[in-house]
């Protein structure tokens, strides 16, 4: 059973950094599509970012200041923030897909306040 555990959210002052990690176990296969969605309160599970492949897709809200990165050894992917503001505030989750299940995180939250 793959597992995915997110850790690296917290609080943070508007124009700060987070770096969010996603360690997946339970398998030693790379997925076929790995990343990061979020939830703001209100809203609507939305993409972030994520590898399909060797292809990487950013949100439009997020290009520019988000990165997002992977381990392959360590069955890790990150997702660096930079530029943070208030609209990044919500439940961070993590998803992987091993055709053809799909996997989430618990989620870690992010709040970008003063």
């Amino acid at each position: 059973q793959v597992q995915l555990v997110e850790s690296g959210g917290g609080l943070v002052q508007p124009g700060g950094s987070l770096r969010l990690s996603c360690v997946a176990s339970g398998t030693s296969y790379s997925p076929h599509v790995m990343g990061w969605y979020r939830q703001a309160p209100g809203k609507e599970r939305e993409l972030v970012a994520r590898y399909a492949g060797a292809i990487i897709e950013y949100a439009d809200s997020v290009k520019g200041r988000f990165s997002i990165s992977r381990d392959h050894a360590k069955m890790t992917v990150y997702l660096q923030m930079d530029s943070l503001n208030a609209d990044d505030t919500g439940v961070y989750y993590c998803t992987a897909l091993y055709v053809p299940s799909n996997y989430w995180g618990q989620g870690t939250l992010v709040t970008v306040s003063s």
